[in-house]
């Protein structure tokens, strides 16, 4: 009840005093009359929470004209913002109707009721009057950005694409990694039809728009990958390195394949030793090390790297590695402290997320090309450093 106070009782004060205004304009009694009828008509439904009739009375009071066009804006605006969305449409549409608005006006009130409609997701009818706002070049900015939003809901990623596109002239806005990323999606569906032809080219088109682009060249190697043109992979994931290196951790598995693939396994050794020495504390790439130092047959040599590192860079990961590893000679009387070591590890590893937004800091399990929670695009990335 007290909310509602607080929202109406500013338009029902702008109400009075336009109901005093215009009575004493009035050189008739009954007008002033009926005005101040409605007025407090319009209060009592309030004080009663009655809002939609008090909103209903205050409306036929406050009566459009010069005056009166930015009330009601902002009363509708003041809706949107607290969720009260049917009620700002109301509001909004009230306004159009009205035949005395500017042609400014009007073009202000159609935007406030296409945002109405995008928070209510009424996205069909939001995009019929964005793109009228395009049409008669109004708020062409927000017209965009909002289509843009729209378009992304509905994966429409063609549309998606143009209207990134129209942003970037219209503004200069840096669209250009928003669209690879649209162009990824198409190749991804493409793909999954088997109309791998058409999913390369999107994925050339995805580089073409931004070369730092790591989602289109992890595409362009798994498709190498799938014809076993393992050549191909290899140069297509070596390249992340120079994209993003926080990406690293992603290449890991699928190069080691495209090396077995070749039977050069050596290579790959010696690439991750070369990385790791670029890189320094990266974890996957130092547990990628100790693997391969077993796979070598050296599991001594593994453990004592293991040790050194986590000595430097102490992590959950490489912690239950070297647990893996086995129980040391020299500590197997002490066996059920080391068993419960590696219990706590597990379970710390289990509740642990592997990929975090570098903007909102969400966390999961998952690689979101789109984040689930602020929809930017390629921020979401893996832990790579030591935890």
């Amino acid at each position: 009840m007290v909310e509602w106070l607080l929202l109406l009782l500013p338009v029902a004060a702008a109400s009075g005093w336009l109901a005093g205004r215009r009575s004493a304009e009035s050189a008739h009694g009954s007008s002033h009359s009926q005005l101040n009828s409605a007025y407090f008509a319009g209060l009592n439904y309030l004080l009663n929470e009655q809002p939609d009739k008090a909103i209903d009375t205050l409306l036929d009071v406050l009566e459009v004209d010069s005056d009166t066009v930015e009330p009601h804006l902002a009363l509708g605006n003041l809706f949107r913002r607290r969720g009260e969305v049917g009620r700002a449409i109301r509001v909004h549409q009230n306004l159009i109707e009205k035949p005395c608005l500017s042609s400014l006006q009007r073009e202000q009130a159609l935007l406030e009721l296409g945002l109405d409609y995008m928070r209510a997701g009424m996205l069909d009818r939001a995009e019929s009057l964005f793109l009228e706002a395009l049409k008669r070049k109004s708020h062409v900015g927000t017209a965009l950005r909002q289509l843009l939003d729209i378009y992304q809901q509905e994966k429409n990623w063609s549309q998606a694409i143009a209207i990134a596109q129209q942003l970037h002239e219209e503004s200069g806005e840096a669209t250009g990694p928003m669209i690879a990323h649209f162009y990824c999606e198409l190749a991804e569906q493409r793909w999954a039809r088997k109309q791998i032809m058409e999913a390369a080219q999107f994925i050339k088109q995805a580089l073409a728009s931004d070369w730092r682009c790591v989602r289109a060249t992890l595409l362009q190697a798994h498709l190498a990958m799938e014809q076993s043109d393992y050549k191909m992979a290899i140069r297509c994931l070596r390249r992340v390195e120079g994209q993003d290196p926080d990406y690293l951790p992603e290449i890991l598995k699928p190069l080691s394949e495209c090396y077995q693939g070749l039977d050069r396994q050596d290579e790959f050794f010696s690439w991750l030793a070369e990385a790791l020495e670029r890189h320094p504390g990266c974890t996957p790439l130092i547990l990628a090390q100790a693997a391969s130092l077993r796979r070598q047959g050296e599991p001594e040599k593994s453990r004592r790297f293991l040790l050194e590192q986590l000595r430097q860079y102490p992590s959950v990961e490489g912690l239950q590695q070297l647990l893996a590893l086995g129980v040391p000679k020299d500590i197997e009387a002490a066996s059920e402290p080391w068993s419960l070591i590696e219990e706590v590890t597990r379970h710390l590893l289990k509740a642990k997320s592997s990929y975090a937004c570098c903007f909102c800091g969400f966390s999961g399990k998952y690689c979101y090309w789109q984040c689930p929670g602020c929809k930017r695009w390629g921020t979401v990335k893996p832990f790579a450093g030591n935890t």
